[in-house]
């Protein structure tokens, strides 16, 4: 097995090698002049199992275009098999047309890695489950329900919380299905914020549906981008009563203003993942909080590599 780490997020990469208690792959992945992606590889790749970490997230093109490159690297190079890993699947929210004459790039994103030579792609709670299809090679798609349900158990005890006062809330219709998981798991309860989005970045608490009022919510969601509907729907349940606020989100994408516009909310705090790296003001914020994918990464990667089940994971 070879672990190659992007330039995406190294610090991960480095992390679930450790995990996995064998050293990165010796390789270079660097700009020429006008900022072409160059990749060099410096270790005898042949008949290996290759497995290439790189979350597509900002800056997304250049993300993308490194791994496309690494993976045709490790082709040229006779790897036995070569595995996209990709924490965060850039390009997620355009699985459909949203109307007429708009694209489906999150399928022109499947077609390119699969072309450029992959054979399977790993990543972890993707935006819509269609994406699983949109793949003509294998994908297995971890979900971060695990970790958080640790994490929130732990969390609970050492603040003294009542797991019968707790409430799992999805910020949009769209994302019941992830909450419900959840919610099952920790025997919570399950709200669901009704909204309208006029248009990208911009949405609008409507209606509460469940109970909140004098409980503990928790949100859930896969991506934390404008965090404009998580500091929305905090403050909509605060009026109605609930006793605290706090979420749990996979990708903290957070664009623009987001840091700043997450301190200044509702938010007890918010939980985000590794699978981005963080950014300084991310690092810095006092309500925001991470947790490492890494040995949930490594494991999986250490079943795809012996042909062992990765859905028994979360069996």
């Amino acid at each position: 097995m070879k672990i190659i780490a992007g330039n995406s997020n190294r610090p991960l990469a480095i992390a679930v090698a450790q995990n996995l208690g064998i050293p990165l792959a010796h390789a270079s992945i660097r700009r020429f002049a006008d900022m072409e992606v160059f990749v060099e590889i410096f270790e005898n790749m042949r008949g290996e199992d290759a497995f290439i970490i790189q979350p597509t997230s900002f800056p997304t093109n250049d993300s993308l275009m490194e791994l496309l490159i690494t993976i045709d690297t490790l082709r040229r190079s006779s790897s036995h098999r070569i595995t996209a890993v990709i924490p965060y699947y850039g390009y997620g929210r355009q699985d459909r047309k949203t109307g007429p004459r708009t694209p489906i790039t999150a399928k022109l994103v499947a077609n390119l890695i699969t072309v450029a030579g992959a054979d399977r792609v790993l990543t972890m709670d993707l935006h819509a489950g269609q994406i699983q299809g949109f793949f003509d090679i294998p994908l297995d798609n971890l979900f971060v329900a695990p970790v958080f349900v640790r994490d929130i158990r732990d969390r609970m005890a050492a603040n003294h919380y009542s797991q019968e006062n707790l409430t799992i809330v999805s910020p949009d219709v769209g994302g019941v299905v992830r909450a419900r998981a959840l919610a099952k798991r920790l025997e919570a309860g399950l709200a669901i914020i009704d909204k309208r989005r006029e248009k990208a970045g911009e949405s609008e608490v409507m209606n509460i549906v469940g109970k909140v009022k004098g409980r503990d919510c928790i949100m859930f969601d896969d991506i934390a981008d404008s965090a404009g509907t998580l500091c929305n729907a905090a403050e909509a349940m605060l009026n109605a009563g609930a006793k605290s606020v706090s979420a749990y989100v996979t990708h903290g994408v957070f664009s623009g203003q987001a840091v700043d516009r997450i301190e200044k909310s509702a938010l007890v705090n918010l939980t985000v993942t590794d699978s981005i790296m963080a950014t300084p003001a991310v690092i810095a914020s006092p309500k925001i909080r991470q947790l490492s994918i890494a040995p949930l990464l490594a494991e999986a990667i250490s079943r795809i590599s012996q042909e062992r089940s990765v859905s028994s994971l979360f069996s």
